[in-house]
């Protein structure tokens, strides 16, 4: 995970859910909207005492449903646990694919240069994945982007 300063974590603290168990956090994860029809899975963490308990599975299939809920074709991640996306749907792409707006963060990073990462993307709608796709990489930074409210 990429370190983030407090203006980041302020600005995009609505973005997350948190999972809680006895009043512990135990799991978070955030949609990221990039552009009006595709979003990110970012921060998708899970306690290690409580990674077999679906905890991660969980908060996967609440982003989707948001993400679904505001009619985006794709969601897609960076990681390094391709396997647990790929259960959940996911298939690797390359990251050509992906908005570019979504390096943003990995100007930041150490491994900036040498990046073992693995871009995954889901498509939520079936048929309209190549248009989705085509327009990710063509959208500015003044396209309006779509609020996301918990």
């Amino acid at each position: 995970m990429l370190p983030r300063t407090e203006f980041e974590m302020a600005e995009n603290i609505r973005d997350f859910l948190v999972a809680s168990c006895g009043g512990r956090m135990v799991g978070c994860g955030a949609l990221h909207f990039y552009t009006p029809t595709s979003g990110e899975v970012r921060s998708l963490a899970v306690d290690p005492e409580f990674k077999t308990h679906g905890i991660g599975r969980r908060l996967m299939e609440e982003l989707e449903a948001e993400a679904r809920s505001h009619d985006l074709c794709s969601i897609f991640a960076f990681t390094y646990v391709d396997r647990f996306f790929r259960k959940l749907g996911f298939e690797e792409v390359d990251r050509g694919e992906l908005p570019l707006k979504a390096w943003k963060d990995c100007l930041r990073c150490p491994k900036f240069q040498a990046c073992d990462e693995i871009a995954m993307l889901k498509r939520l709608r079936p048929g309209a994945p190549t248009a989705a796709l085509a327009h990710l990489n063509q959208v500015t930074d003044s396209a309006p982007l779509p609020v996301l409210r918990k």
